[in-house]
């Protein structure tokens, strides 16, 4: 009988590897099934061997070949967008639900916190990007108390912890967060920024996140996002608010011009400044983009798991 908690994950790097300690050390729900990469001499694999976990060095077409590939219910693919779209391939043939890294977006956007519950069952859910794990929520609990005509998120990150796939891919970054703001936060008009913050030592991520809604109660606005800041925390212990949420109302009178969108403005301006700390289980703990990153995909697993899926 398949064992359904035993899980993979394709990729030995940065990212896979911090996943995989993660899944060893935390979770009551995963189960180390193998560490899949391409590369022999990668940290990862190394580690993987090191810690008792099964590698496979010779990619997902190897490791299917395998006697063990019939006991994983599901498979992280922390790779690369191309190398996805082969992957998820061989992975649907099989019948293995896939939590996607990438920038591939197969499957639907998924931040744990907001929407798991309406894709527990679907094959591939796609992480979004670390801006959106870390902003979405905040949109989406401004949301549940009044509209939002427009959302704006500033993501800054240690340039230490963009990787050449990141760097190569702002545009991507921008676009697919932008779009998660609207579909998942709700927010009528989304707009992400990504800085890469060169400074010596390296700053801990940082994002503002910046509403413009309807007029509204300001204590249940500050207390649905508070609600949500604790979600959140529940699987990344780093992230936190660095103050108290801010809101200010915009006149009439003095409204604000949306000039990409024709529009002017009245109501509140809300801003919710965050942190976010990695738990530096692999990574240093600066890298809170890619900690969030991790800690998302391992909750969303866990809930796909729990609810039958996997």
């Amino acid at each position: 009988m398949v064992k359904r908690n035993k899980i993979a994950i394709i990729g030995s790097g940065n990212i896979g590897t911090d996943l995989m300690i993660k899944v060893l050390r935390i979770s009551d729900v995963l189960e180390m099934g193998c560490m899949i990469g391409i590369d022999a001499q990668s940290d990862g694999l190394a580690r993987a061997k090191r810690m008792g976990v099964a590698a496979c060095e010779t990619g997902l077409e190897g490791f299917l070949e395998l006697p063990e590939a019939e006991e994983i219910g599901l498979v992280f693919d922390a790779t690369s967008a191309g190398a996805h779209v082969k992957h998820d391939k061989m992975l649907s043939a099989r019948g293995i639900p896939v939590v996607d890294l990438t920038p591939a977006a197969i499957g639907p956007f998924v931040v744990p916190s907001v929407n798991i519950d309406e894709h527990i069952s679907a094959p591939n859910v796609n992480m979004v990007t670390c801006g959106g794990q870390a902003t979405i929520p905040i949109v989406a609990a401004i949301s549940k108390v009044t509209p939002v005509r427009y959302a704006e998120i500033i993501a800054a990150i240690a340039s230490k912890s963009a990787g050449p796939g990141t760097r190569a891919n702002i545009d991507e970054f921008t676009e697919t967060t932008s779009r998660a703001i609207e579909k998942i936060g709700n927010a009528k008009h989304g707009k992400a920024i990504i800085v890469l913050n060169p400074a010596e030592p390296p700053l801990t991520m940082r994002d503002t996140v910046l509403c413009l809604c309807e007029d509204s109660d300001h204590d249940a606005i500050r207390a649905s996002v508070n609600e949500m800041v604790a979600e959140v925390s529940q699987y990344v212990p780093g992230y936190r608010l660095k103050h108290e949420v801010q809101i200010e109302e915009i006149s009439a009178n003095d409204p604000i011009v949306l000039a990409d969108f024709d529009d002017r403005f009245s109501g509140l301006k809300v801003s919710v400044f965050l942190e976010v700390e990695g738990a530096a289980h692999y990574l240093p703990s600066y890298a809170g983009n890619l900690d969030i990153m991790t800690s998302a995909a391992m909750r969303t697993a866990e809930k796909m798991i729990a609810g039958g899926r996997a």
